[in-house]
């Protein structure tokens, strides 16, 4: 038997998620979900339209099961459903049914909002401008607020953050069910 935290890692464009994930997995000897829409820019060879949110959503949590089978204590999720509803929110005018039905439905132990507080930096995705970082990093915290999801901001460098982290992940673990799988790994 074991225990599997699913930690969010939510934040605006530019604010250090993936990196904050990957080193997180590093340093906890597990496995992370790499946001999907990077993968589909790459693939479509274009930024995505109020369509394709659901999908790329979908896919997101389709990875998560997938990685869930190899994650040791804790699966770091770049991204949910529930920031691509905030990035529907403001680029779309708002998310379809699908999109806040998976919203809704996906839940994680752990919720971690990385503070848009290094340079902005644009990357080829839908980003655009250190403004809309701070207004979607506002309707992010909003979102949350509205749903009662409790969530921890990380500020400052890489390492402030790991060690900000640390204790959250520690609490989050000891406050986990253990998990029995019905065969043996």
């Amino acid at each position: 038997m074991g225990r599997c935290v699913r930690v969010a890692i939510l934040g605006a464009e530019s604010s250090g998620k993936s990196t904050l994930a990957a080193a997180l997995a590093e340093r906890y000897g597990t496995v992370w979900v790499p946001e999907y829409l990077r993968e589909f820019v790459a693939t479509q060879g274009r930024v995505p339209v109020a369509e394709d949110q659901y999908g790329i959503a979908r896919t997101q949590v389709e990875r998560e099961a997938a990685a869930a089978a190899q994650a040791r204590n804790f699966l770091f999720c770049d991204t949910t459903p529930l920031m691509t509803a905030v990035y529907s929110r403001h680029y779309f005018n708002g998310a379809d049914a699908q999109l806040a039905a998976l919203a809704d439905a996906a839940h994680y132990d752990l919720t971690l909002v990385t503070a848009p507080d290094s340079p902005w930096v644009a990357d080829g995705l839908q980003r655009e401008s250190e403004a809309v970082r701070q207004l979607i990093y506002r309707y992010l915290l909003d979102e949350l607020d509205a749903r009662g999801i409790a969530y921890h901001v990380l500020r400052d460098s890489l390492e402030a953050r790991l060690e900000q982290a640390a204790p959250l992940l520690q609490q989050a673990l000891a406050a986990a069910p253990a998990i029995s799988f019905p065969y043996n790994a």
